[in-house]
């Protein structure tokens, strides 16, 4: 995405919007409702034109791919017609997308829905038909995947099967996949990079590790010790800041755990925990985008392109 902008009315959805997504990578598109994300991600699709700035795969937009199913695979919405099976709702796609119609049952098996294949996908569950927009991605074996809530509607069992095939998308076979969400607990332990958006303006791009090192109270220490107030005073007295707690404990910054657990050491002073606190994505998210001010864009009823699942 390079300088992507959009505006409904007088409303900027979309602001200058910068961003890569990498091969072998997961990678999390995350801000609050109303951010921007789904008209991003529609403007990537090509079911909506960008004022200005460009959306491309390796360098081509998607309406100008010349098979776009055998290119990405996406997922935006979860809608079937209620009285087909999985099997041919998927072998409809295979025929519009000239592709042989055993690969139905290959990308059901996939996601896990070979003894469900025959049933109608008006009596599957919310996980379900969620199981089944993935295998409609997949069908035409794309090298990038752009899923918006992919985990919406799965259980706990669905939500871990549904990390680890990412991964396994991502690290053992290469791809591209883009993913938002909402659920950023489990954003945390699936993703490899982060792009946090608000207010349709890039708020933040990076790995995790590159996110938690410039957090705020990503880099301090928690220290409790019956003799507080002297171990205190050493701290400061090496430079650290300080801030005591309510409860006894010190917050410590500007010193590692090792290196405060040896000055309590060498001052003969008694510890009973020394924690470094690492930031979670949660923390980080609302560290970010507190105070965003966000929009409500339209929903544009444009035509869903081939090989995209809504």
């Amino acid at each position: 995405m390079r300088g992507l902008t959009k505006s409904f009315g007088a409303v900027r959805a979309v602001s200058d919007l910068d961003f890569t997504v990498e091969p072998g990578q997961v990678t999390g598109f995350l801000g609050p409702n109303g951010a921007g994300k789904t008209t991003t991600l529609r403007m990537v699709l090509g079911l909506i034109r960008p004022d200005a700035g460009t959306a491309t795969f390796n360098g081509t937009p998607y309406v100008e791919l010349p098979n776009p199913t055998r290119s990405v695979g996406a997922v935006l919405e979860t809608a079937f017609h209620p009285a087909r099976s999985a099997r041919n709702h998927l072998r409809v796609y295979c025929r519009a997308a000239g592709l042989p119609v055993e690969r139905a049952d290959e990308v059901l098996r996939q996601v896990g829905l070979t003894d469900a294949a025959g049933r109608k996908a008006g009596g599957y569950s919310l996980g379900m038909r969620q199981r089944l927009a993935l295998a409609t991605a997949l069908l035409g074996d794309p090298g990038v995947l752009v899923l918006d809530e992919p985990a919406n509607g799965l259980d706990p069992e669905g939500i871990q099967w549904l990390r680890g095939f990412l991964r396994h998308l991502a690290h053992d076979q290469g791809r591209t996949v883009l993913v938002s969400s909402h659920l950023l607990s489990e954003v945390e332990q699936t993703v490899d990079r982060v792009v946090i958006v608000g207010a349709g303006r890039l708020v933040r791009e990076g790995s995790m590790a590159d996110l938690r090192a410039g957090a705020a109270g990503g880099g301090t220490v928690l220290v409790r010790s019956p003799e507080a107030p002297r171990l205190a005073e050493v701290l400061r007295g090496q430079g650290a800041q300080v801030t005591p707690g309510t409860d006894g404990s010190l917050t410590v910054t500007g010193r590692t755990s090792a290196e405060i657990g040896h000055s309590a050491f060498t001052a003969g002073v008694e510890l009973h925990e020394l924690r470094t606190h690492t930031s979670g994505l949660e923390e980080i998210y609302f560290q970010l985008t507190s105070g965003q001010e966000q929009f409500s864009a339209p929903s544009p009823g444009a035509p869903v392109p081939q090989g995209v699942a809504r």
